[in-house]
C-alpha cells in the first residue's frame, strides 16, 4: 500500500510518498505537477535499480533517515536514553492531516516510546514550503542531532552554494562541487554567525542569476545550527538542516527544530532569492507601524563612539536632519560609566556624568528637528566591571576561566531571574523615555552552543514586543553576525555588516539579496576614510550604496564638504521620493558580462518601474562597457529609461551614447536581451539607472 501526498505553491509541487506506515521520502520537488498527476506511479518510477554491494532494498531517503533500516549515510534523528545508550528509532504512520495548505504527519514509535511530527506549510504567494519536525518522548532523552524534514538535492546539479564570510565581509558565496560524502557546515557560535548564514542554494546545470532551475533552503533559528549536504554511494542526496550538534543539553521530553524555508525556481537565483524576500517582509516581519515609510536613519557611532558630549550631539543631529535624516539612533556609551567597552553592560542607567539632567534634553531637541530618536542595547552582555557582575556573578554563562570577548562575557539567558532582570532595566528607559527605536546589539560569541540561550533570547524579545508594540529593533551582531527569520520574526531591521566601505557593501548587498528585501536591511553612508578599511571613497558612491537598501548615515556630518553635503542631500531625496514602491519591489541580481560590474534591478511588483544600481568594483578589461541586460520585465511593454546620475560622467567620457544626454525608450523585450549600453566611467563608481513603463 502507497501513501502519497502533494504540497503545491502554484511555483513548485512536493510529492511525498511511502510504502505501508514508512516514513515517507520525497518523489518529486519541482515544476508545478497536473493537478491529475498519478502519485503512486511517481512513488514506483522514483525506486532506483539494486547492483553487486548493495542491500537487497535502498533504505529509504525518508524525512528523516533511520539508522534502524540501514540508511547508510547521515541519520535524521541521533537520540540518547537517560543512561547514555543510543537509541535507535524506527517510525510507523499513526495520522495524516491535509488541508489546502497545510499537512501534518504524525509517526510513533511504540518500543521507545516516541513520537515524531512532520509539518509543512505551503503560501501560495510567495510561494515557499515551511516545514518543521518535532520530536516527544516518554521519558527523558538526550538529543544529539534531529533534522528538519530532510529533502533531496537535484542529481542535475553539480555544485551547491551556501555562504560564509566574516566580520565585514558577510556573504560570500562558497561554491562548492558535489562529490561522494559530506558538505558539513556548522556554527558552534551559539549565533547564525559571520561564517556560516543558515541558507544554501543548489543550482542546476547552466543556471545563473536570471535564468535556469535552482533549489533553495534557509534554517530560521538564531543560533548554533548545522547544515548537511550528503551525496551517497548509490548518487542519492540529501539536505538536512537543524540545530547545532549537541546544543540541547538537558535531558527533555520535547524537542523541535527551528523552521526550514524551500523554494525552487525555474527562473535562476533570483527565483529563490523573489520568494525568500517576499516571505520575510510579508510573512515572516512585524512591522510596529505599516504603514509608515521606511525613515532615513541617523546612527552617532562612527561620528563619536563613547565620546558623549550633549552640545556635540545636538549639533551632530541637527546636521544630520538638514541632510534628510529622519531617525537619531544613541549607540554604546550613554549608560554606566561606559567610557570604553571594558565597563558598565548590564547596568542599563543612564550615565550621570554625561546626562545630568538624563536623555531627556537630546531627546527633546532630536524631536524639535522632527525626528525619531532610537537607543543602544547589548542585553545579553555583560562586563566583570559593572554593578550587575558584582551583585549577579552566577549569572554568567559558562565557565569561570573562560576567553572573554571585547572585555565581555555572556548573560545566561534561559535563567528566568536574567530575564525578568534585563526586562525591568530595559522596560524602564522606554517607559520613561518617547523612543521609538532600539539597536539590539551581540557583540560577542558564545563560549558554546547552546539552544536554551536562543530560547531565552526569544522569550525576552518576545516579551518587550507586546508590552511595547510601536517600538522597532535592529537586530546587530558586530554587524551581519545574528541574521535570520528566527530573529527577524522579532526584529524589523538587521545591520548587515559592520563595514560602511561602499565597496564591501556593494558585493554584501548583492548576495545578501538571495535572501533579504530591501525594507530590513540597513546601509549607512560612512565616513570619507572608511573606519573598517582605511579605504577613501567618492560621495556619490557611497550615497547611492546606501540608498539600494533601507538608507541612513554614520559619518560626523561636520567632516562633509558642500559638494558632499550637496550630493548626499540629492541622493536622499531620491530615495524618499521612491521609497514607497522600492519597499515592495523586487530586488533581481542582473548577469553581468562584465565581471568588474556589480548590478542589480529592482523591480516594483506591477512590473512597471524599477531601478538598476550598476556598480563598477573593479578596473574592466575592456575598454567600454559591454550592454548589461535587464530582467523580469513585461516583453511587451515599452520603458522610458533614464540616467539618473548622469552629471557624474567624468572627463574621460568624451562620447555621447544616449543615456548621457537623454532618455532610452524601449521594449522590455529589447532591454533583457540586448540590454542597456551605458556610459563610460572609473573604477568605484556608480550608475543608477530608472526605468518607467510608458
Amino acid at each position: 500500500m502507497t501513501h502519497s501526498y502533494r504540497i503545491d505553491t502554484g511555483r513548485q509541487t512536493l510529492v511525498l510518498a511511502a510504502r505501508n506506515t514508512r516514513l515517507p521520502q520525497v518523489v518529486y520537488w519541482g515544476a508545478p505537477l497536473p493537478a491529475d498527476e498519478d502519485l503512486a506511479m511517481l512513488h514506483a518510477a522514483h525506486a532506483i535499480d539494486i547492483t553487486g554491494g548493495m542491500l537487497d532494498e535502498n533504505p529509504d531517503l525518508s524525512l528523516c533517515p533511520e539508522a534502524s533500516r540501514s540508511f547508510p549515510g547521515q541519520p535524521g534523528l541521533i537520540l540518547r536514553d537517560a543512561g547514555g545508550a543510543p537509541v535507535l528509532a524506527m517510525f510507523s504512520l499513526v495520522d495524516a492531516v491535509q488541508t489546502a495548505t497545510d499537512l501534518r504527519l504524525t509517526y510513533r514509535d511504540a518500543e521507545n516510546g516516541l513520537d515524531l511530527t512532520c509539518t509543512f506549510l505551503s503560501d501560495p504567494e510567495t510561494h515557499i514550503i515551511t516545514c518543521q519536525t518535532a520530536l516527544n518522548a516518554e521519558y527523558p532523552v538526550y538529543l544529539d542531532w534531529l533534522a528538519a524534514p530532510v529533502l533531496p538535492a537535484p542529481q542535475h546539479s553539480e555544485t551547491m552554494i551556501d555562504i560564509s564570510g566574516r566580520w565585514c565581509g558577510e556573504f560570500q558565496l562558497a561554491h562548492t562541487p558535489w562529490s561522494a560524502g559530506i558538505r558539513l557546515r556548522e556554527s558552534r557560535t551559539g549565533r547564525s554567525g559571520h561564517e556560516h548564514f543558515p541558507g544554501l542554494i543548489v543550482p542546476c546545470h547552466g543556471a545563473t542569476n536570471t535564468q535556469g532551475e535552482a533549489y533553495a533552503f534557509h534554517y530560521g533559528w538564531s543560533g548554533g545550527h548545522r547544515m548537511i549536504a550528503e551525496e551517497l554511494a548509490d548518487g542519492r542526496r540529501q539536505i538536512q538542516w537543524g540545530h547545532a550538534a549537541g546544543s540541547d543539553t538537558q535531558a527533555a521530553t520535547h524537542f523541535s527544530t527551528a523552521p526550514l524555508y524551500i523554494n525552487y525556481s525555474d527562473s535562476g537565483l533570483n527565483g529563490c532569492a523573489v520568494a525568500f524576500q517576499r516571505h520575510l517582509r510579508d510573512r515572516i516581519v512585524t512591522w510596529p507601524k505599516p504603514d509608515t515609510p521606511r525613515p532615513v536613519h541617523y546612527n552617532c557611532w562612527e561620528a563619536v563612539y563613547f565620546d558623549h558630549k550633549l552640545p556635540v550631539l545636538k549639533d551632530i543631529a541637527t546636521r544630520a536632519a538638514a541632510l534628510g535624516a529622519e531617525r537619531f539612533v544613541l549607540d554604546d556609551g550613554w549608560f554606566g560609566r561606559r567610557d570604553d567597552d571594558t565597563t558598565s553592560l548590564s547596568d542599563w542607567i543612564v550615565d550621570a556624568r554625561k546626562y545630568p539632567q538624563g536623555l531627556q534634553p537630546l531627546i527633546a531637541h532630536i524631536h524639535g528637528l522632527g525626528m525619531t530618536f532610537g537607543l543602544w542595547f547589548e542585553p545579553e552582555m555583560i562586563n566583570e566591571d559593572s554593578d550587575t557582575y558584582r551583585t549577579h556573578p552566577g549569572w554568567v554563562l559558562g565557565r569561570a576561566d573562560q576567553t572573554r570577548g571585547r572585555q565581555q562575557l555572556v548573560l545566561n539567558m534561559a535563567l528566568p531571574a536574567v530575564r525578568e532582570y534585563l526586562y525591568g532595566r530595559i522596560a524602564a528607559i522606554l517607559t520613561d523615555h518617547p523612543i521609538d527605536y532600539i539597536k539590539w546589539d551581540h557583540n560577542r560569541v558564545l563560549p558554546m552552543p547552546d539552544a536554551a540561550q536562543t530560547r531565552g533570547t526569544y522569550a525576552l524579545l518576545d516579551r518587550l514586543r507586546v508590552d511595547f508594540p510601536a517600538v522597532e529593533i535592529e537586530s546587530c551582531a558586530s554587524g551581519g553576525g545574528r541574521i535570520d527569520f528566527g530573529i527577524l520574526q522579532r526584529t524589523q531591521r538587521v545591520w548587515l555588516s559592520d563595514s560602511n566601505d561602499a565597496l564591501e557593501r556593494l558585493r554584501i548587498h548583492h548576495d545578501a539579496a538571495l535572501f533579504l528585501p530591501m525594507a530590513v536591511t540597513g546601509s549607512h553612508v560612512g565616513p570619507r576614510i572608511c573606519h573598517t578599511s582605511g579605504r577613501t571613497l567618492d560621495m556619490s558612491l557611497r550615497a547611492w550604496v546606501a540608498a539600494q537598501r533601507h538608507m541612513g548615515f554614520e559619518m560626523d556630518p561636520r567632516e562633509l564638504t558642500d559638494h558632499e553635503a550637496a550630493v548626499l542631500s540629492k541622493v536622499t531625496g531620491w530615495w524618499k521620493q521612491n521609497r514607497h514602491w522600492l519597499h515592495s519591489a523586487d530586488i533581481l541580481r542582473l548577469d553581468s558580462a562584465d565581471p568588474a560590474v556589480i548590478a542589480e534591478q529592482q523591480l516594483a511588483r506591477d512590473k512597471t518601474r524599477f531601478v538598476v544600481f550598476a556598480g563598477k568594483a573593479a578596473t574592466s578589461t575592456q575598454i567600454v562597457p559591454r550592454p548589461l541586460r535587464l530582467t523580469g520585465l513585461d516583453g511587451q511593454a515599452r520603458y522610458r529609461v533614464t540616467l539618473v546620475n548622469r552629471d557624474e560622467a567624468p572627463g574621460l567620457s568624451r562620447g555621447a551614447p544616449l543615456l548621457k544626454s537623454g532618455s532610452l525608450v524601449a521594449s522590455g523585450t529589447y532591454l533583457m536581451q540586448h540590454g542597456v549600453t551605458l556610459p563610460w566611467s572609473f573604477p568605484d563608481r556608480i550608475w543608477v539607472l530608472q526605468g518607467e513603463s510608458l
